[in-house]
């Protein structure tokens, strides 16, 4: 008897676990809209060198640097989000923080998921042993100011690390993992890998996809599959399942990013692991961070990237917004904005305190890069996480299940929920 198939759509943290679980099972065939990660290659510092010349005028036009990176505006951020084999787990800066409180309050036990990530994935926090003497100074403000600081567990190996600050543009070395990792396992074992194939539509009928509809180098393609998950990411799946006749809610969180900065001679977070430790606060966190779409397009940050301290912070933002493909509706609610206001006062605090005076201090660009939550999972679809509007043989398997904005670094916690809902298929 023929072996079922399965097609998974998207190669980021849903995707490239729930095709790594499913190959054996099912013959799987796995569609990426973009092609093989490059990483960032050239010099920091000639680069920095050309934001004299006015060339980078438009956050967008950080695609040239990064080819793929895709960045896309809002009335109030940038939305960044990658698109190549691995999704944005390679502009990611490895953080393996388990996030899960929102879908265990649903009734939703993730822990066995948990336990297997934990024990067949590179989590390390051994790179606190590598730290430069002013992460160590910060960890030591943060806790004699009562934020509670932790090491964040990373998906690294510290060894290979060389400390380049590279994290969120391309690890040089193959330190950082990311799920390129389990796509190679999933071919490895018979998977087919398909890039540069975006996903357009679904076309449907009696509850069960037919055909799957798609573009690729120009020309529309089509796929047929016994099983069909959609792991796109939080602004790609939603959009296929809307051009496919499937509504979505107006609930999209980001995550917005804000990096408070200012200069301070030597500090030389430009070569520190990204991220380093983790203070959670009441609806946000902060962390160190070197935030370099700010450094290449905002005018206030035009100083040598070694001599800028900058304190992130990520918000759990109100699940208010969404898109069509078309454009992104997504902005800051009032109680956003408080809580950002509390966040940005607290990091002028730890800055102020580390010598830089408040007069000095500078924001960054606000930005995001964690979209999810226009399918939310509800105690209704506990057991089998599937929404009954989906046809029968249909999954969605990535941030666009998750109920709330978590604030925090969502890789983990997608790839747990995506292997959990491999358990069930």
């Amino acid at each position: 008897m023929n072996k079922k198939t399965a097609l998974v759509v998207g190669t980021g943290a849903g995707g490239g676990m729930i095709a790594r679980e499913l190959q054996g099972k099912y013959q799987v065939t796995i569609l990426e809209a973009g092609g093989s990660f490059k990483p960032f290659s050239l010099p920091i510092g000639k680069m920095a060198a050309l934001r004299r010349t006015g060339l980078f005028l438009d956050e967008r036009m950080i695609h040239l640097l990064l080819p793929n990176m895709l960045v896309e505006k809002t009335k109030d951020m940038v939305l960044v989000r990658g698109i190549s084999t691995g999704g944005t787990t390679t502009l990611a800066t490895g953080n393996a923080v388990r996030c899960d409180g929102s879908i265990r309050a649903l009734g939703i036990d993730l822990d066995e998921q948990f336990e297997e990530l934990y024990r067949d994935l590179p989590i390390t926090t051994a790179h606190q042993k590598h730290w430069t003497e002013s992460t160590r100074n910060m960890f030591r403000l943060f806790e004699k100011m009562g934020l509670d600081p932790v090491v964040t567990p990373k998906l690294v190996s510290a060894a290979q690390c060389v400390e380049c600050g590279h994290c969120a543009i391309g690890c040089p070395t193959g330190a950082k993992w990311d799920t390129r990792a389990l796509i190679e396992d999933a071919v490895q074992m018979g998977a087919t890998l398909v890039t540069e194939c975006r996903v357009t539509a679904l076309s449907i009928e009696n509850r069960t996809v037919k055909t799957v509809h798609a573009l690729r180098h120009g020309k529309k393609e089509t796929y047929q599959a016994d099983l069909v998950i959609l792991a796109a990411g939080g602004l790609g799946t939603p959009v296929i399942l809307q051009h496919s006749g499937i509504a979505c809610s107006n609930t999209l969180f980001v995550d917005p990013v804000l990096c408070v900065a200012g200069p301070m001679e030597g500090i030389g977070q430009d070569h520190q692991l990204l991220m380093p430790f983790i203070s959670q606060q009441d609806g946000y966190i902060l962390s160190p961070y070197m935030d370099y779409l700010s450094f290449f397009f905002h005018r206030s940050w035009r100083l040598p990237m070694k001599n800028i301290a900058s304190i992130m912070i990520k918000l759990a933002d109100q699940e208010i917004g969404g898109t069509d493909g078309k454009r992104i509706d997504k902005s800051m609610s009032p109680s956003d904005q408080r809580n950002m206001d509390e966040a940005v006062a607290k990091s002028r605090e730890i800055l102020e305190r580390l010598g830089v005076p408040e007069k000095n201090q500078f924001l960054g660009i606000l930005n995001a890069g964690h979209p999810g939550g226009m399918l939310p999972l509800t105690e209704r679809e506990k057991n089998s996480l599937h929404n009954p509007a989906l046809p029968d043989n249909l999954y969605v398997a990535d941030a666009t299940l998750l109920p709330r904005a978590m604030g925090n670094p969502p890789m983990l916690t997608i790839m747990a929920l995506a292997k959990k809902i491999a358990v069930i298929l």
